[in-house]
């Protein structure tokens, strides 16, 4: 090899040192002419020779042959320009992956070069094994056929966690005593534990790393700062300032998951973290379920949220507000200073609270409410609110009823307090919270104390309705459910009147706890003990959220220690009253780049493609040889103006000959097979992305019909002609061009022979088809020359609903509904007993719509979808049925409505049988 060109003839090279001998010999024949004096040549002046010949080679004629014969040389000792290098070994070959979730991101690249890798092992006959880091085998090494490694490389998939330390060191001593060589796909990242398994794998044998160039992304959790979304991104390692776009994700008011917000995190040259803040309303805020790096299919690209940010609304209301009175005094202060960091509070009337929906709402001393209100509120906290009472003065001095339906348990007339009628000899601490209660792993602060309580009737349910107990045991907060909603009670004020709980922070953590407040409380172990949290959704390598489905739950103190794995995936998980979500990126991560010690072989992942030049360099040659005869001949006379003149003229005529060559192949293909065809809109990408689209709509007419598509054509609307293609698809850009009118002949001439274009505006994102969009004025504008009949939207009954497959919905990439076809007769008529109408044999000339289905139909010559739509199953369920709506418009077009046809069937059976 010389830098990236190899031979595979190496020793004909020693052929280009005669090069020297053949210039001088060259030069040397024939000999120069000998020079005499003779008197006689004075009777030859004048005279002129018409044939002249040189003494000499010109130096210019010979440079050119030497470099024809070098050509010549090159060419059989065969060049090749990045040769695919074979790896030295004969023995098993292990195939180590991170296979992280920083791995993810470019898989599909890593898969196809294991699959080279395996390809040259079965070649060679070596066995061959593949480990991922992230997830060691239990058992030793077992190597088996390449091929049968090959078989399994589909399921092979990474994993959204990084390899463990310790697992990684309780794996390496089960590498056996057999030498083998390794491959090491590297995620990028630096790790403690690489040089130990560097060191295991370089005593086996030889070991390469491969590991990609680019940039790695990330985001750490969102957190509430000076009342704003502040969200940290990282990346590794660092490089030139950089911008990247995050989106806020969450349902809309239909259900719909859609990107709420987007915000640029910009990357100052050489930083490798970066903050941004999002300023959003509470009511979107409270939507989103997790940010990400749009672009990115990564795990660690990914942050969800859980009660952490979901700033609740919780409406306050005293049962007396004394304007001259201390604050210090007042119902609500200490309520205020708990609830202003992290939740929105309304104050007001009862009545302008409820109609502000609150998550919750707390009652400071309120003893009655009116008869209105009260089924106002039964009704909020029966459709899932939280109402909180403190009880007070007003509440123990209040005609308490028998069973108050806004109570949680029955109340005694009048309270206790210390020096009162039922009097306690001192102030009363709290006893322990109980493990099934929501405050269960707090702590006590020992000054926390009760001088005053209002008393809670002896009653069954009284100890099942208590979840926090004074030292005597009598209720210090009592709870009850009522319908999806809860009523809970704090038997002593909100101020410091009648106890100091108010002034420690224990009170702040019990309103936590009752989800009250959305700022978590620190998750440590000693706070966590006892509880079990259920996995709702889990987050896999690639960034996908999925329904949880059946997991086990998990211990709250193993939650809080975060190990994330195979047995604590990433993902949200649910407690009594609340969810933390448990994301690849920690508040403390940094990500650095990984370094390998001096001499290791690292590699990337992208590999260029090999080329032969032998072909390139013969050709050559035999050019310059041809442009030699043609020297040879000039400079000897024999090349005159007219043979240099036909030789021209018949060069120039080769080249409108090839492009009617070209023209002609274009027609047979187009006309012999089904080919489909899209505008050139003149903007490269979109121009790329509709031949990607075809391109897949094609590999699946092939793998599911009859029908058996060549590679699509894009066609030049002056230049092409259109009847050989029976749809064409066209894109609609801003910046397209008016056709001219000729083009538009040959486009009316198309659509009334039976053709169909398929307008797509892309832009179903927005609202839409329709002319209010700047893709809907532009097809308007696009298409007022074209002979096109009335349009509906498409009927239920439609034969585009069953050509192929039973659709109802129509999705590209996007899910607008609106989708036009030719209109309906009005005379047409359902048939007895059929669900659609006689709707004749005619196809629709155009179909309209804002979907972009290219972009859903779109695929590599792997198979691989190239363009995201939507989001885990449902987006893959949506790329099914943009598909499967594709199949139908092309059987549409083929077979035209013979399924209406059916409606004849009775007659013709009839006639049949007569």
């Amino acid at each position: 090899m010389i830098a990236s060109l190899a031979f595979t003839a190496p020793l004909l090279l020693a052929a280009l040192a005669i090069l020297p001998i053949l210039w001088w010999l060259l030069r040397a024949v024939p000999p120069a002419p000998v020079k005499r004096r003779f008197p006689g040549i004075a009777l030859l002046l004048g005279l002129t020779d018409d044939k002249a010949q040189t003494d000499t080679t010109p130096w210019w004629l010979l440079l050119l042959r030497m470099l024809a014969v070098a050509a010549f040389i090159i060419g059989f000792a065969g060049p090749v320009l990045n040769p695919e290098e074979d790896r030295a070994g004969s023995g098993p070959l292990l195939i180590a992956m991170d296979g992280s979730w920083a791995s993810a991101r470019d898989w599909p690249a890593r898969k196809a070069r294991v699959e080279e890798l395996l390809a040259e092992a079965a070649r060679e006959g070596r066995p061959a094994t593949i480990t991922l880091l992230s997830d060691p085998p239990a058992g030793p090494l077992s190597f088996q056929s390449a091929d049968a490694v090959a078989a399994t490389l589909a399921g092979v998939q990474p994993r959204a966690w990084a390899p463990d330390a310790d697992k990684v060191a309780e794996w390496l001593p089960r590498l056996g005593d057999a030498a083998f060589d390794t491959v090491w796909f590297s995620d990028g990242l630096d790790r403690d534990s690489r040089a130990d398994v560097l060191a295991a794998f370089e005593a086996k044998g030889d070991v390469s790393i491969i590991e990609t160039a680019r940039p790695i992304y990330a985001l750490k959790p969102a957190v509430f700062k000076d009342g704003r979304i502040s969200i940290t991104a990282l990346r590794s390692p660092a490089g030139a300032a950089q911008s990247i776009t995050l989106s806020a994700m969450g349902p809309d008011p239909n259900g719909a998951e859609r990107e709420l917000a987007t915000a640029t995190a910009d990357f100052a040259a050489g930083a490798t973290s970066t903050e941004v803040l999002l300023d959003l309303p509470t009511e979107l805020r409270n939507r989103v379920n997790r940010f990400e790096i749009a672009g990115l299919r990564s795990a660690g690209a990914v942050a969800l949220t859980d009660d952490a940010l979901k700033r609740r609304e919780v409406g306050l209301l005293a049962g007396r507000n004394d304007q001259e009175a201390q604050d210090l005094l007042s119902p609500l202060y200490y309520l205020n200073k708990a609830l202003v960091p992290t939740a929105d509070l309304i104050e007001g009337s009862l009545q302008d609270m409820l109609l502000a929906s609150p998550d919750a709402l707390v009652l400071a001393d309120v003893a009655t409410v009116s008869g209105a209100e009260r089924d106002a509120l039964l009704d909020w906290v029966d459709e899932g609110g939280m109402l909180v009472r403190f009880a007070g003065p007003r509440t123990a001095a209040a005609d308490v009823e028998s069973d108050d339906p806004l109570m949680p348990v029955r109340l005694r007339a009048g309270g206790r307090s210390v020096g009162g009628a039922m009097s306690w000899g001192e102030p009363k601490a709290l006893r322990a919270f109980t493990r099934d209660g929501p405050f269960f792993g707090l702590s006590i602060p020992e000054d926390v104390q009760v001088t005053a309580q209002v008393v809670a009737q002896p009653d069954p349910d009284l100890a099942a309705r208590t979840v926090a107990s004074l030292a005597d045991g009598t209720p210090l907060v009592t709870r009850k459910s009522l319908g999806d909603g809860q009523i809970i009670l704090f038997h002593v004020t909100a101020n410091a009147e009648w106890s100091t709980l108010p002034l420690s922070g224990l009170f702040v953590q019990m309103l936590e706890r009752l989800a009250i407040s959305t700022r978590p409380a620190t998750i440590a172990a000693e706070d966590l003990i006892g509880t079990t949290w259920v996995p709702e959704e889990t987050l896999d390598a690639f960034g996908v959220v999925s329904d949880a489905g059946d997991l086990a739950g998990v211990a709250g103190e193993v939650l809080a220690e975060n190990p994330i794995g195979a047995a604590l995936p990433p993902g949200l998980y649910a407690g009594e009253d609340r969810r933390i979500a448990l994301n690849v990126i920690a508040s403390d991560t940094t990500l650095s780049a990984s370094s390998w010690p001096a001499g290791t072989k690292v590699e990337g992942l992208s590999v260029a493609q090999e080329t032969p030049l032998m072909g390139a360099l013969l050709s050559a040659a035999l050019l310059l040889l041809l442009l030699d005869i043609l020297a040879t001949l000039s400079l000897s006379g024999k090349l005159r103006g007219a043979t240099t003149a036909a030789v021209v003229l018949f060069a120039v005529s080769a080249l409108p000959q090839q492009s009617r060559a070209q023209d002609d192949s274009r027609a047979v293909q187009a006309t012999s097979e089904v080919v489909l065809a899209y505008v050139k809109t003149g903007d490269a990408k979109l121009d790329r992305v509709s031949d990607e689209g075809l391109r897949g709509l094609s590999m699946s007419l092939f793998r599911r019909t009859s029908v058996e598509p060549a590679d699509p054509i894009m066609v030049d609307l002056e230049a092409d002609e259109l009847s050989f293609f029976p749809i064409l698809y066209w894109p609609i850009i801003e910046s397209q061009p008016t056709p001219s009118p000729e083009a538009y002949a040959k486009l009316n001439r198309y659509l009334r022979t039976g053709g169909m274009i398929l307008f797509d505006t892309r832009d179903g994102n927005i609202g839409g088809f329709g002319a209010s969009t700047p893709m809907g004025r532009k097809l308007q504008a696009l298409a007022a020359p074209l002979d096109i009949p009335a349009l509906e939207p498409i009927p239920e009954d439609h034969v585009l609903t069953r050509t192929f497959y039973l659709l109802q919905d129509y999705p590209g990439r996007f899910t607008s509904r609106d989708i036009w076809v030719e209109a309906a007769p009005a005379d047409a008529q359902a048939a007895e007993g059929l669900p659609f109408r006689d709707l004749n044999d005619g196809v629709t000339p155009v179909l309209i719509g804002g979907n972009d289905w290219a972009a859903a139909w779109a695929r590599d010559a792997r198979g691989n979808a190239l363009y995201p739509v939507g989001r885990g199953f449902a987006g893959e369920r949506q790329r099914e049925l943009a598909i499967r709506f594709g199949v139908n418009v092309v059987m549409h077009v083929l077979t035209g409505n013979y399924k209406s046809d059916q409606v004849h069937v009775p007659a013709l059976l009839e006639r049949l049988g007569n």
